[in-house]
């Protein structure tokens, strides 16, 4: 046999080898920390769900923070705040309007679930954060940093009652 032949013949053996080791490894993973039918079960799969919608509505939390902060400091220094910081705020605002769409598929999961009082919080959550965007914005002078206050006030009231009514959910999968 030249090396012309024996070649494929290496090649081919050392994909099979590698195949087993991938295989075997495989195997000692799922005995090791539970089989991969078992973390797809019902209730696994609801808490994966659930955790999944934690971290979207997270992201709106935190995009919304850094919204209602520039919006409020343009409030602040009306005509003279810097372009720089309103290119920022027309950024973060379009990164609010991606993390919304996921919120509404946050809420279309928690209705495949169920959830119906958690998707209701949920929209109105949402829907608060909306109002506050059309109330407050970059030129309004004519609104107070109190009625401000009150507004994100209201949305943080919203996002606890959410996040209690998910965290009582989660915790009763975990016992069950």
């Amino acid at each position: 046999m030249d090396s012309a032949q024996l070649w494929p013949l290496i090649e081919t053996s050392s994909q099979v080898v590698l195949g087993a080791i991938i295989a075997g490894l495989t195997l000692w993973l799922s005995n090791r920390y539970g089989s991969f039918t078992q973390r797809g079960s019902g209730s696994n799969r609801r808490l994966e769900i659930l955790e999944t919608i934690s971290s979207d509505v997270g992201n709106v939390n935190h995009i919304f923070a850094k919204y209602s902060s520039l919006v409020i400091e343009s409030t602040r220094f009306g005509n003279s705040w810097p372009q720089a910081r309103r290119d920022e705020l027309t950024r973060v605002n379009n990164e609010l309007v991606i993390e919304f769409r996921k919120m509404a598929d946050a809420e279309a999961k928690l209705l495949m679930l169920g959830e119906k009082a958690m998707e209701k919080n949920l929209r109105l959550y949402g829907a608060k954060i909306a109002q506050f965007r059309k109330q407050v914005y970059v030129g309004r002078q004519d609104i107070t940093e109190q009625d401000i206050v009150n507004l994100k006030l209201d949305i943080q009231q919203l996002r606890e009652q959410f996040y209690d009514l998910l965290s009582k959910k989660y915790d009763r999968l975990l016992t069950t």
